[in-house]
């Protein structure tokens, strides 16, 4: 199948459409589960899953690199944000993964690429190892979680969800997600504390054997060369765990943010991977 391998695509030549946002929706035995997603472009589907605690809007920018580049981009919201909506209790990453699955299923009939950021990328992972007939390879943007975090990282990390003064809950953001001289402020806000921490129960009551590998899907890890919370030893080690399926693109001049950090490099590495199946050559 063509999105298995090198994705066959048209460019955009006209001006591409805006965002529109679409809603899916699903009955389960807690309750039902309604999920919106920003859309734009036309082309084979890439789902985009944001960090811990935050929206679809982080990816606003990469949508229209993407859109413009022949894809169809769908960025989700995680329940609890914007129009998304359903059960918050007793759950686990599998609902999350089965929350953008169906967003993927509703957009297209084939298999889809999957891209998520942070906790983003432990979801789409989740997906893949639970849903491998709609994913066709995986990006995982700010990877994290195979070895500890340096604890003065993770205090800033936390603090970013506990409500400090203004002042501290940006030097908190500068800390845990910005490299070096890049200015944390286009992350003031779009934090979402409540999903933050139902999403963090959700990840602890999901064994990490069960989703980490992510089934048997190709793998694009692309590295932050400055990302603290998920430092370069996380990607070598799933490198290691997974050798001949997992590739890394190092990022220069980026954090754990990354998006708002370098999004011109993100998107040459995400559409360069996704039209030759290869990440770019290091400069």
């Amino acid at each position: 199948m063509t999105l298995l391998g090198v994705l066959a695509v048209t460019p955009v030549m006209a001006a591409t459409p805006g965002p529109v946002t679409k809603v899916f929706s699903r009955a389960t035995p807690a309750g039902e589960v309604r999920i919106a997603a920003r859309v734009m472009g036309q082309g084979p589907l890439v789902v985009l899953v944001p960090s811990l605690g935050r929206g679809a809007s982080d990816f606003d920018e990469l949508m229209v690199q993407l859109a413009e580049a022949g894809f169809m981009a769908a960025s989700v919201d995680p329940r609890g944000i914007g129009q998304s909506r359903g059960p918050t209790d007793g759950l686990t990453l599998f609902d999350y993964a089965d929350d953008v699955a169906m967003v993927a299923r509703g957009l297209s009939d084939r298999p889809a690429v999957f891209v998520g950021h942070a906790l983003g990328n432990r979801i789409v992972r989740a997906a893949a190892s639970r849903h491998p007939e709609q994913v066709s390879r995986l990006v995982l943007l700010a990877a994290g979680g195979q070895v500890p975090i340096a604890p003065a990282v993770l205090k800033a990390l936390n603090g970013v969800f506990e409500g400090l003064p203004a002042d501290q809950h940006l030097e908190a953001v500068r800390l845990a997600f910005f490299a070096p001289g890049n200015d944390p402020a286009i992350w003031r806000g779009g934090w979402h504390p409540a999903v933050a921490r139902q999403q963090q129960v959700a990840l602890a009551a999901t064994p990490s054997e069960q989703w980490t590998g992510g089934g048997s899907t190709p793998i694009l890890i692309v590295q932050a060369q400055d990302d603290t919370v998920a430092p370069p030893a996380n990607a070598e080690a799933l490198v290691k765990a997974y050798p001949g399926r997992v590739q890394v693109s190092v990022l220069p001049h980026a954090g754990h943010a990354m998006l708002p950090e370098q999004p011109a490099a993100i998107a040459e590495i995400l559409i360069g991977y996704l039209k030759t199946g290869k990440p770019p050559a290091a400069p």
